[in-house]
């Protein structure tokens, strides 16, 4: 049997560096070493792991099948002692615990900022590490350890991690209250599509789930400025850059600040669900159980009998603003 003496966390925290950069020079520069002596290192642990766990190329290194195997262990091992450490950490700063979430932009537009003010009132104690992040790197962050908790996109891979819907909110137009969309109560997306558009970066679930819709109907879609928030979105459309497809929640609180108007889209799935991910629910913190808790209340109380069943409900128009 393997000596687990042998096995040195910095290594164990080198490999997987240099797994998910697959490269051996940037492990080598996250960690501050030099490329000999990270080579060093990751030949020692394939030495005491008895087997290669890299392939060397031109072109940077890729996991075997063996050091796959490795590295999903030893980023639950990492995980662990990071909770140990903010564990240990708490117990000399007297708080009562550790909440660690990452959310992407839609949540951080709808429901999170509520929920996490409920929260903070029931347990004053808890301190809370929150991270504004895109859906693919809050399940990268869950995945590693960094964060317990991520609200993401329903349409982005989330291989081994638990999920449950915990909000669902529609999908609405925001332009300028001097754009012809302005006059009408309700879109197709097909005319929404028709103009230049303000976005998330294409990786956000969010613009996924926009150009599966534009592909759907067989448009190009015709972004003119990313961004990395929806702050940022709706400045852009108030200083006419483009308009923008977002959820109704973010949309309306935006709308109301600077003096856009809101309308419904109709000719696309409206329905934009978030997901809670998790790596496994009862291995969570005493704090972000209470969490979990709390947003699964929240959701069962605002979502309708039957959400899910029979055809989708034609568009509401919205309120303009006055």
């Amino acid at each position: 049997m393997i000596n687990l003496n042998r096995f040195d966390l910095v290594s164990l925290r080198l490999f997987v560096a240099v797994a998910d950069a697959g490269s051996l020079t940037a492990g080598a520069d996250r960690f501050g070493i030099s490329l000999a002596a990270a080579s060093k290192r990751i030949a020692e642990l394939e030495q005491h792991c008895g087997m290669a766990l890299l392939e060397r190329g031109q072109r940077g290194v890729r996991v075997t099948p063996n050091g796959q195997t490795l590295h999903r262990h030893a980023i639950e091992v990492i995980a662990r002692l990071e909770q140990l450490a903010l564990a240990v950490d708490d117990l000399h700063t007297g708080t009562s615990g550790h909440l660690r979430l990452w959310a992407n932009p839609s949540a951080f537009g709808g429901f999170l900022p509520r929920v996490l003010a409920e929260y903070a009132l029931k347990h004053p104690d808890v301190k809370i590490d929150l991270e504004d992040a895109l859906s693919e790197d809050a399940i990268r962050a869950v995945q590693k350890g960094v964060a317990e908790l991520a609200v993401i996109g329903d349409n982005v891979p989330c291989e081994d991690l638990e999920t449950f819907v915990c909000n669902v909110d529609d999908l609405v137009l925001l332009v300028p209250r001097d754009h012809p969309c302005a006059r009408q109560n309700v879109v197709t997306v097909e005319a929404a599509l028709a103009h230049d558009l303000v976005a998330l970066p294409r990786s956000a679930s969010l613009t996924r789930k926009v150009m599966a819709a534009a592909e759907s109907v067989g448009c190009t879609l015709k972004i003119r400025v990313q961004v990395r928030s929806f702050d940022s979105m709706c400045r852009m459309v108030a200083c006419g850059l483009g308009l923008a497809i977002l959820p109704h929640a973010a949309a309306e609180l935006y709308a109301n600040a600077l003096g856009l108007v809101v309308v419904a889209l109709q000719g696309l799935e409206v329905k934009r669900r978030l997901l809670l991910a998790m790596r496994r629910r009862a291995e969570l913190s005493p704090a972000a159980t209470a969490l979990l808790q709390m947003i699964e209340l929240e959701s069962a109380r605002l979502s309708p009998q039957g959400d899910d069943d029979g055809p989708p409900l034609p568009p509401k128009p919205f309120p303009k603003a006055a």
